[in-house]
């Protein structure tokens, strides 16, 4: 890194005061697993997304292989996801027992592409799977149109989508089993944790009884109870459940999201503003449809600019401004790697995405030393080369 300048970093959780003192309080209490803060965690969420219930995991991989075996995905059935996406996505079908099969995105949205979705599906399909990338809503009118026509389940990935809204309704609120996640790069956090939004108050007590094993009264219930309680287990299940530390912390991080979310924003209009103007890269669409959350700010570099976007991050490095590459393309990758498979959305945006520093608490002098240097950087675009564009996620 040259010079003295203190490093930007990349990402840092918002904490706006009162987790440490809620973790204290859970501690004084004694009730340290799944107990009374995670079920006030559950409905204050769930009030949030205008949910009918919601269920805490430990992950939102938990979450979305939950909600998939929930619904009956299993051994020799397909799900399709988009293949540009954290491969968790594709690991909560394949800990199912299911095959996922790749499908290509919008390149305007980045988002799994409905008419792509529907001609990957088979005799086999049992579910889709929609990504709100980095926190922007995928089309959901057209996966509800998909899901009717053939008979097929929707579970939304909405790890980076809290607080996101598609057609003014929140995330959550559409219907079908929607998994969120609070690992501390996500918009708020309980250091890891995910949970399951959901309309159908049978699917939630049965998420609730895998969640534990399968257990058919909750450990709340049986210390409640003035009598020995002999829980059963009634089928297999898994242990997936929250802390009520983990709670604690979530709790406090969703009184806070408004203003995670309105700075979120703020941040990301000055990159837009300031980036309109440069060429040789791609600017954020935003579908009239959606209301995104921010939780990434993402720059493509297109393919005529001087810099490619791995050179791009390597020089941001250099002055201590750290980045991260675009969404990850599973199917190139060794765990899912297919030599026959070409999605062209997907190769070229997953190479071409930079993700730029932003989150509360960055300060506008960091984030211009960013702007300065991705326009001083990319300031040699021969004329005429990549003029900005607005596409991408």
């Amino acid at each position: 890194m040259s010079g003295q300048a203190q490093e930007v970093p990349f990402a840092r959780p918002s904490f706006g005061g009162g987790e440490a003192e809620a973790v204290a309080e859970v501690l004084a209490s004694g009730w340290l697993t799944q107990g009374p803060r995670v079920e006030e965690f559950e409905r204050r969420f769930a009030e949030r997304v205008d949910a009918a219930d919601a269920v805490a995991t430990t992950s939102c991989t938990t979450a979305l292989h939950l909600a998939l075996y929930a619904l009956g995905v299993g051994p020799g059935d397909e799900v399709v996801v988009p293949s540009l996406s954290f491969i968790a996505t594709a690991n909560a079908v394949w800990q199912c027992g299911a095959r996922p099969v790749f499908a290509d995105i919008d390149p305007a949205t980045c988002n799994l592409d409905p008419r792509a979705a529907a001609a990957a599906i088979t005799p086999r399909t049992k579910a889709i799977i929609p990504v709100h990338q980095i926190g922007l809503p995928a089309d959901m009118d057209a996966f509800a149109e998909l899901a009717e026509r053939f008979g097929v389940a929707i579970v939304e990935d909405a790890a980076c989508a809290i607080g996101a809204r598609h057609r003014g309704r929140p995330i959550g609120s559409l219907g079908f089993p929607a998994c969120f996640s609070f690992h501390p790069r996500k918009v708020i956090t309980c250091g890891e944790g995910g949970m399951i939004a959901t309309s159908d108050p049978a699917l939630a007590e049965r998420l609730r009884r895998l969640r534990q094993h399968s257990m058919d009264r909750s450990a709340l219930d049986r210390h409640a109870a003035r009598r020995v309680v002999i829980e059963g287990y009634p089928e297999h299940g898994f242990n997936y459940r929250m802390t009520d530390l983990q709670a604690a912390v979530g709790i406090r991080q969703l009184e806070d999201l408004d203003f995670i979310l309105a700075e979120r924003r703020r941040l990301a209009r000055r990159y837009n503003e300031a980036f309109a103007d440069v060429p040789g890269v791609a600017l954020p669409y935003d579908p009239p449809y959606a209301w995104r959350t921010w939780q990434s700010y993402p720059l493509r570099v297109v393919p005529d600019a001087p810099l490619d976007a791995r050179e791009l991050m390597d020089a941001l490095l250099e002055e201590g401004i750290r980045t991260r590459p675009g969404v990850m393309a599973i199917h190139l990758e060794p765990a899912y790697a297919d030599p026959g498979l070409y999605l062209p959305h997907t190769e070229a945006v997953a190479r071409e995405v930079v993700l730029l520093p932003l989150f509360p608490g960055l300060e506008d002098a960091e984030q211009d030393r960013v702007i300065d240097a991705v326009r001083r950087l990319l300031e040699a675009a021969p004329a005429g080369a990549g003029a900005t564009r607005s596409a991408g996620p």
